[in-house]
Parts: C-alpha cells; structure tokens; sequence
C-alpha cells in the first residue's frame, strides 16, 4: 500500500517541483506567512508553479509537433510521386495506404501506447529497469503482431476484388502492400524507442532524426521510383527506408549519449518474458481506442459514395480529413506531453502535481482549439483552392470548414483529455467514452441530418460535431471525478506488477542523481 497524503508528496520529484519547493521555501523565508502579504505570497508561488508546468509542457509538446508534421509530410511527398505515376498507379496506391494504415500502421500504434503509463510511472518512481524491460516487451509484442498483418497483406487482391474494387488497381495494391511490409517492421522499432524516450522527457533526438531523414526522403525516393524503375514499390520502400533511418539516428543517440539509462539495462531473457499482463492490459484498450476513431473517418468516406454527388463528396472529404489530420497534430502533440508529465507525478508520488499538469494542459489545448476554429473560419473562402480548382469541391470545402473548426473546439481538450487517462493508465475509460460518443450519438446524428433531414455533406460533419462535442463533456466530467490520490496507489500497483531490478535502480539513481 502507498503512504498517506503527506508521504506521498514528500517522496521523489520531478525538476520543476523541485524548483517550486525552492522557490516557495525562499518566499517563505523572506516573508512574514502571519503578515496580510501570505495571501498575495500564495498566488504568487501558484503563478510561479503554473508558468512552469506551462513551461515543461512545451518542452516535450514543441518537438513533438514539429516531429509529426515532419512524418506527416512524409505522406505528402509520397503522393506528390505517386500522383506523377499514372491515374492508376494514384488509384492503386492510395488505395494500398489507406488499408496499410487501417489494418497495420494504427494496430502498431494503439499496441504501443500500453506502453506509456508503465514507463512513464516507472521513471517518476526512479525504477529505471521496468522502462528498459517494458521497451523490450513492447517490441516483441509489435513484431509478433507484425506477422498476422504481414500475411494478410500478401493475401490482399482476393480482398479488394471481392469489395468490389477496380482489378487494375487492386493489382497494383497489392504490389504496394508486398513492398509495405518492411515499413511495418520499421515502426515497430521507432514506436517503442520514442517512447522509451519521451517517458524520460527526451523528444529533441526524434527530431533531429526526423528533419534528417525527411530532407533525404525526396531523394530516396526519386532514387527507388525513377532510377529503379520500381514504381509504387520504389514508393512503399522509400517509406521504409525513411523510418530505418530515424531508427537509426535514435539508436545512434542512445549509443553515444550520456544519459546514464538504456534500452538494454537491466534486461534478462527472463525479465522480457515476465510481466506482460499489465502492458497487456492496457496496450489492448489502446489499440481499441486508436481503431474506433480512425474507423469513423473511414465511414465517413463510405458515407460520402451515398450522396448525390459522390465523387465531388469524397475528394472533399480527402480534402478536410487531411486538413483536421494537420490540425490534430498539435493537440495530439499536447496529449502525449501532458500524459508523460502526469505519469512521471504519479509515479513520484505527487498527486498535487499531477492534477495540475491535467488542468493546465486541457486550458492549453482548448485555447489551441478556439484558435484552430478562427483559423479555419478565416480562411474559408480559399484554402480549399491549394488542393483543386472543381467548384462543386470548393463549395463542399467553404461550407464546412467553420463546421471543422468547432469540431476542433472539442478534439483538440478531448484528444488532450485523453492524455491524462493514458498516463493514469485507465485507456479502458477512453474506449467507453469513444465508443459512446462516436458510435452511439456521432453516428447516428450523422445518418439522420445527412439522409432524413436531406442535409448531405454538411449532415456527416455534423455528426462528427456532436460526437466530438459529447466526447468532450464525458472526458471533462471523467477527469473532475479523478481520485489522484487514488492514482498514486494505482502506479505504485503497476509499477511493482511490472517488475523491475532493484540493483539497477540503486545503480542509475546514483549516476542520475550526479
């Protein structure tokens, strides 16, 4: 069992509460706390505390953003090749992506994410073994994963074929898909290393290794599609060798670093092949969540071929689902910082600490998304003209953005939301709330203003709207009814059900604490 209240704020701290605790004590000092000045001394030190967490939220949050629209841009480049192949070859391709990240890419990724409340409550809790032990077992779950989805990938043209889809471009989906399987493999080397990392607050490497590997990405894949002759495989490979090549520059970073804690610290045949209930028990949740949301897009995209301009309906759709898949990358960003920033508190035993972070980062994301919805508002009239110059497109894309920036309102505090309860460990809390929203208020909204109300394209934002605006109250609501102390307990739980090495903590403690 963990201490009581006063135990459990006095154990191990983070950096910026430490220099909080100074900062007060020095207050302290040099006031008088019985004069009329206690109550001006307290805002004072809160003021203090907030632009601090403010601060660290940023910290990991502003590589973060930067990261991901760096590898979003990854996507873009390889359309811009793609695009110059033939009409086919687009067709096929684009095809080929969108089932890869369904059926691949977004399962490696919700497996990953049962990875972060372990390592973040461990590093917080100063038990270093349990990130190096976890980082091994989430790689072994990823790659043993990556077989199922590698052979249903080879196996892909009866399956476009019977789903009624085009026989030439299913031909050259499966082309794509053949080629796709090293991309696989190599994200389920980059998930676990960035999140080893970011659990210790580190983010700038993924960066650096980013920017790197993307300024070389046109390049690679010039040489793959136009040299070779490859084609859409050249493509599927360039995309491959982009990630091995962030890999790579983690690797290198983790080798040559000072940072005294590694991947392969404290690690044992045995120890990998322990303690996987836990990170079973949230990587599955996760992998839920992930899924439910990315499938409602998907069946926005069904829902579109319904209407009576269909493909007028479903250009414009691509269109503004990339837009908000721009927008998300900052919320998203905000999500993870504030999830490691909450599991690092608990797992130092600092409920205070935690509760604020989730405070502070939900202001800070509501703020983003009432600038996102003024952004896309302001610009109606001609962002959709950067993609296409087809009217009926333009008309679909200027009436819903303002639409798509409320939308934003609600995802960007509920994707932050939904940082908190991963680094509370409580993913199953977001499935519940996902599924509600999306699928049990969302989607029927969407089929009644576009079908029965006759509202069309506008009807299927709509519905997306009410789903995220739902989402939003339940995640809020879920979140005020938070026991942190009750959350201290819980780490303390699974950090000690994860595992762990005692003489390496004792060992890394040292060498952190010089």
């Amino acid at each position: 069992m963990c201490p009581e209240s006063d135990d459990i704020e006095s154990r191990a701290s983070s950096s910026s509460s430490e220099n909080g605790d100074h900062q007060q004590q020095h207050l302290r000092n040099v006031y008088n706390p019985e004069n009329d000045g206690d109550e001006f001394i307290h805002r004072f030190i809160r003021k203090i505390q907030v632009g601090e967490e403010v601060v660290s939220l940023g910290k990991i949050a502003g590589p973060i953003v930067i990261t991901t629209l760096l590898l979003h841009s990854r996507s873009v480049i390889s359309m811009l090749f793609l695009s110059h192949l033939g009409k086919e070859e687009l067709a096929g391709g684009s095809l080929a992506m969108g089932f890869g990240n369904i059926t691949g890419l977004s399962v490696i990724k919700g497996l990953s994410m049962g990875m972060d409340p372990i390592c973040g409550q461990a590093f917080g809790a100063r038990r270093y073994s349990i990130l190096s032990q976890t980082f091994h077992r989430t790689l072994c779950l990823l790659l043993l994963i990556s077989i199922p989805i590698s052979i249903l990938w080879l196996n892909v043209e009866p399956i476009f074929l019977r789903l009624g889809q085009d026989p030439e471009a299913t031909k050259i989906a499966k082309v794509y898909m053949a080629a796709f399987i090293p991309e696989l493999i190599a994200q389920s080397l980059l998930h676990p290393m960035r999140t080893f990392l970011r659990a210790q607050g580190i983010s700038t490497p993924l960066t650096i290794a980013a920017i790197v590997a993307v300024l070389l990405h046109p390049l690679v894949n010039y040489i793959f599609t136009i040299y070779f002759q490859l084609g859409v495989e050249g493509i599927a490979l360039a995309l491959a060798c982009n990630t091995f090549n962030i890999n790579l520059g983690l690797v290198i970073y983790m080798v040559i670093s000072e940072n005294p804690l590694k991947p392969w610290h404290g690690v044992t045949i045995i120890s990998i092949f322990q303690g996987w209930r836990p990170l079973l028990a949230l990587a599955l949740p996760s992998l839920l969540s992930v899924c439910l949301e990315w499938w409602w897009y998907e069946i926005m995209l069904f829902l579109c071929g319904l209407l009576d301009n269909p493909k007028a309906s479903v250009a414009a759709m691509g269109i503004l689902i990339q837009t908000t898949g721009m927008l998300y990358n900052f919320p998203f960003s905000m999500s993870a910082s504030i999830s490691t920033r909450v599991s690092q508190a608990l797992g130092a035993g600092q409920p205070s600490s935690a509760q604020r972070t989730a405070v502070i980062g939900l202001l800070m994301a509501f703020a983003f998304g009432l600038s996102a919805f003024v952004f896309m508002t302001a610009l109606r009239s001609w962002w959709g003209k950067l993609f296409t110059d087809e009217p009926q497109i333009l008309h679909l894309i200027s009436t819903v953005l303002p639409i798509l920036g409320l939308c934003e309102v609600g995802n960007s505090p509920q994707t932050a939301a939904c940082g908190v309860l991963t680094g509370t460990a409580r993913p199953k809390d977001g499935v519940y709330i996902n599924l509600c929203s999306f699928y049990l208020i969302g989607l029927p909204v969407a089929i009644v203003t576009t079908f029965q109300l006759e509202m069309g394209f506008v009807g299927l934002w709509a519905g997306l709207l009410a789903a995220q605006m739902s989402c939003v109250c339940m995640m809020v609501y879920t979140l005020i009814r938070t026991d942190w102390k009750h959350q201290v307990k819980r780490a303390d739980e699974l950090t000690l059900a994860a595992g762990g090495n005692d003489d390496l903590e004792t060992s890394l403690l040292i060498d952190t604490d010089n």
